[in-house]
């Protein structure tokens, strides 16, 4: 009887107790994907992580400065329209300077890094729009 002995044989042992239970085990690319060194480095500097989340930083203690001030509804507000914004968007084959988003934090009048040697992810370089747009709605 084949059939008895495979559902007990499947029901006694796991896949995973198996799969996950050796010192010698390879990496599973389909459940664990590549792996990256970049992924697994840790920062290099104190103030890398500060630096990378600086803007959520600020917007954390704007907010709480707001919410002392004016009440609940003003951060509720401002949070509201911050994501109205930026759920409005050009086509992917356009560059959008989200314009609306830098009034709402008050960067509009600041002249930062990208005003003046520009972001390399918004190159001037445009793609082909029929691609580029494909790619979006995941149809390629």
């Amino acid at each position: 009887n084949s059939r008895g002995t495979a559902s007990l044989l499947k029901d006694s042992i796991s896949f995973t107790e198996v799969a996950a239970s050796g010192l010698f085990e390879g990496h599973d690319l389909l459940r664990r994907g590549f792996t990256s060194v970049k992924n697994e480095l840790l920062p290099s500097h104190p103030l890398e992580l500060t630096e990378k989340n600086f803007q959520l930083n600020q917007d954390k203690t704007n907010f709480a400065t707001l919410r002392n001030i004016q009440g609940i509804h003003a951060p509720l507000k401002l949070q509201m329209e911050f994501r109205a914004v930026k759920q409005v968007q050009r086509l992917p084959f356009l560059h959008s300077s989200n314009m609306a988003m830098d009034i709402l934090r008050g960067n509009d009048e600041c002249i930062g890094f990208e005003d003046i040697l520009n972001d390399p992810s918004q190159s001037e370089v445009m793609g082909e729009p029929h691609m580029m747009m494909e790619h979006k709605l995941g149809l390629l």
